[in-house]
């Protein structure tokens, strides 16, 4: 699986793609009003053309196919910049892993650009995907401290593959 930034070129496959994740979800997606349909979406063309120019928006692509989306951009809160994830969208039928792999990349791409916390939402899909990245619940957000902001990160840490608890360096399991 191959994650990248993606480009103009890229736009009717992604909005395709997040089509078929509002179907997956909502199979009465069609019978919905119009205007409640483009609400749902993601990837309208001005969306797309900002989240394109984030530098922490990514698709996951395997032999031509886009198996996934990351959309999410820098922000200030307060006096430093975060990463807040706006929305992953991974295809129903997409291979093991894409979740993962995507938030991985944001969070690389965070820490790429000296900016050392990503905020997304808690969502049954991104539990894992968090844990991966030793994040921490702060409200109803997990948030991935990077850098050695990770030792000293408040909140809940989110349980690891084999549930047990995440812990700090220097706390008991």
């Amino acid at each position: 699986m191959r994650y990248r930034t993606f480009t103009e070129h890229d736009y009717p496959a992604l909005q395709a793609l997040d089509l078929d994740v509002q179907r997956h979800a909502e199979p009465t997606f069609d019978t919905l009003p119009e205007r409640e349909r483009a609400g749902r979406l993601h990837t309208s063309l001005p969306a797309l053309k900002f989240y394109e120019r984030s530098e922490h928006s990514f698709v996951a692509e395997e032999n031509g196919a886009l198996h996934g989306v990351i959309l999410a951009q820098s922000v200030w809160q307060g006096d430093r910049p975060i990463v807040l994830v706006r929305t992953l969208s991974v295809h129903p039928q997409a291979p093991a892993g894409v979740t993962e792999g995507l938030l991985h990349a944001t969070v690389k791409s965070a820490y790429d650009t000296a900016v050392y916390e990503v905020h997304y939402p808690v969502t049954p899909e991104l539990r894992a995907a968090a844990a991966a990245e030793s994040a921490v619940l702060t409200g109803t957000y997990a948030v991935t401290h990077l850098g050695t902001r990770a030792q000293t990160a408040p909140g809940e840490r989110l349980a690891d593959q084999t549930g047990r608890t995440q812990t700090s360096p220097g706390q008991a399991d």
